[in-house]
């Protein structure tokens, strides 16, 4: 009964609730269509008339007759919002009025647009639907405003509503009493279906309902006879559960080894085998025979032995490095011992912290250099009576050191703003081309001075969709290695060109080059090809790691072709824009 007068009312309010909205939409769309005509009308009569303070009378009249004559409410706005005219409002109360340039309406017309609000009038204490629209006349710019009211609307509304609440009613009646008859029929099938299921459940398997009908009842009543059948086949559920618990054991993601008490392999997930590098049926062997690793070993015994879990971690060197932490402990299954040991995968989190160690250990090292040059020239100063040339001299390595220390600090932050996300890229439509030739111009000088040039060769290339903070920083670094390390007198190239949706640029220098032993690890965080020679042209060891982290934020790659004494070519991609015409 509850679930089918649930069901009428439920109808009975979603059906209610479109008409309602539908009704009120479609009126305001109707009314909406005549305000448009209203307004151009009122905009035409007025056209000659400038929106003023002086001409109030006049325009106060003409919104009047304009009101009368369409049935609607009339305003009219000056340029700065004031109120000069309205229907509805007497010339004398015009002053009291507020500013209307901030009624969306109002402000959508000011902007040139037709404008619509629905709202109760702060003036008249009314509902209306407002629509405003700019005035371009030669008396100067203005908004008409035109409202009409909505308590008709609103009252139509209504009187459906009643009608809607009262058929809801007489729904819900009928559902009653029709629900009534509908559970008295069903209470005798049952009544029957309860006590064949206290017999079932008793463990009287021969128990049945033996409801002969041929509808949904009758067909219940052969699935509970079909149910005591079931239970006969419990055996073969039991092999798929086992079937179940083999698919989640193929699926994870950590390795699973199951020893018996005599240390043989009962079980051994595929994971554990891509871990281990295992291949070939091991079941049945003990895991120093299959596994060829004693630590594994030696941890199982442990387990097997142990009452409490014991947590191991192994390192690995075959079939290629890794870290594993091993969490085993024993059980028992029925009379039988048993152990079950899971293998974590740890090598990305170790290589990581080596990172971070690593990482401390070179900031560390690379502030105190200058820390310590600071100091001893500052204690150099402090302590000798030097000459003025001495001073000075002593007092520029200081400023020297300060401001290397200056790029470092400000180089980790921007580093950690990367790695962190907080870095908020703008992509807009870029001429790489134009970038790297502002940049080669502000670099015109040190190039001067060590006799270099920098060719840019763009034709054809497309435009970027990209930040223009980013690149600019991207290439500055690029430039700025390509002037350090190559050789006086030599030419930097830097290639601008499609490559299929993205823009690809290369830097290429006629340097020394970089091995591949150093091309690994070239854009991890302080890592130097030629340590001395770096911090004599004062970099951080910063510059290519925030190079990656900006190509890769901007949807880009980043690749590196080097062959040393010839020179090296770095090259990043961004997305192109092909929007443009």
């Amino acid at each position: 009964m509850l679930a089918l007068a649930g069901l009428a009312v439920s109808v009975w309010a979603v059906s209610g609730l479109w008409v309602e909205t539908a009704t009120r939409q479609r009126e305001h769309l109707l009314i909406e269509s005549s305000l448009v005509a209203s307004a151009r009308t009122v905009a035409e009569l007025v056209r000659e008339l400038p929106f003023e303070p002086t001409r109030r009378s006049e325009l106060s009249e003409l919104a009047a007759r304009a009101a009368r004559a369409a049935g609607v409410r009339v305003t009219l706005i000056a340029p700065d919002g004031t109120v000069v005219a309205d229907s509805q409002v007497t010339l004398e109360d015009l002053d009291a009025v507020e500013s209307h340039a901030r009624r969306p309406e109002v402000a959508a017309a000011l902007a040139g647009r037709i404008g619509t609000d629905t709202r109760r009038s702060d003036t008249v204490g009314q509902p209306f639907l407002y629509l405003a629209i700019p005035r371009a006349a030669p008396a100067g710019p203005g908004v008409v405003r035109v409202a009409a009211d909505l308590s008709s609307v609103d009252s139509a509304v209504a009187g459906l509503r009643w009608a809607l609440v009262t058929g809801g009613v007489l729904s819900l009646a009928g559902a009653l009493l029709l629900s009534y008859f509908f559970s008295r029929a069903l209470l005798r099938p049952v009544w029957a279906f309860r006590g064949t299921l206290a017999r079932l459940s008793a463990g009287e398997l021969g128990a049945r309902v033996r409801w002969s009908s041929n509808d949904e009842l009758g067909e219940l009543a052969r699935s509970l006879d079909r149910m005591a059948e079931d239970l006969e086949r419990s055996q073969a559920e039991i092999v798929a559960e086992r079937d179940r618990l083999a698919m989640v054991l193929r699926v994870m993601v950590e390795g699973v080894l199951v020893v018996d008490a005599e240390e043989r392999i009962v079980l051994a997930n595929p994971r554990l085998r891509e871990l281990l590098g295992i291949r070939g049926e091991i079941e049945g062997l003990r895991p120093m025979a299959a596994l060829r690793n004693a630590e594994v070993d030696d941890a199982m015994r442990a387990a097997l032995a142990a009452d409490q879990p014991i947590q191991r971690e192994i390192a690995l060197a075959v079939p290629e490095p890794r870290v594993l932490a091993v969490h085993a402990a024993s059980f028992n299954l029925g009379d039988a011992r048993r152990a079950v040991a899971v293998f974590h995968d740890m090598t990305e989190v170790r290589r990581l912290e080596n990172v971070r160690r690593d990482f401390v250990a070179n900031a560390s090292h690379e502030i105190k250099t200058p820390l310590t040059a600071i100091r001893g020239f500052a204690e150099m100063v402090l302590a000798s009576d030097l000459s003025a040339q001495d001073s000075r001299s002593y007092l520029e390595i200081i400023l020297r050191h300060s401001e290397r220390l200056s790029r470092l600090v400000e180089d980790l932050l921007e580093l950690s703003r990367l790695e962190s996300g907080k870095v908020t890229l703008e992509p807009e439509e870029l001429d790489v081309a134009e970038l790297a030739a502002k940049l080669c111009r502000e670099l015109e000088p040190r190039l001067r001075e060590r006799g270099m040039s920098v060719r840019i060769h763009a034709e054809g290339a497309p435009r970027a969709l990209a930040d223009a903070r980013a690149v600019y920083q991207i290439l500055q670094n690029l430039l700025d290695n390509a002037l350090k390390y190559s050789d006086p007198d030599r030419n930097i190239d830097v290639r601008i060109r499609a490559q299929g949706v993205f823009v690809r640029v290369d830097v290429v220098d006629q340097g020394f080059g970089i091995s591949e032993v150093d091309r690994a690890r070239i854009f991890e965080r302080f890592y130097r090809v030629d340590r001395a020679r770096s911090r004599e042209q004062g970099g951080t060891g910063l510059g290519l790691s925030i190079v990656k982290h900006l190509v890769h934020a901007s949807g880009g790659e980043l690749s590196l072709e080097s062959t040393p004494g010839v020179g090296s070519t770095f090259s990043f991609t961004l997305p192109a824009n092909f929007t443009r015409s």
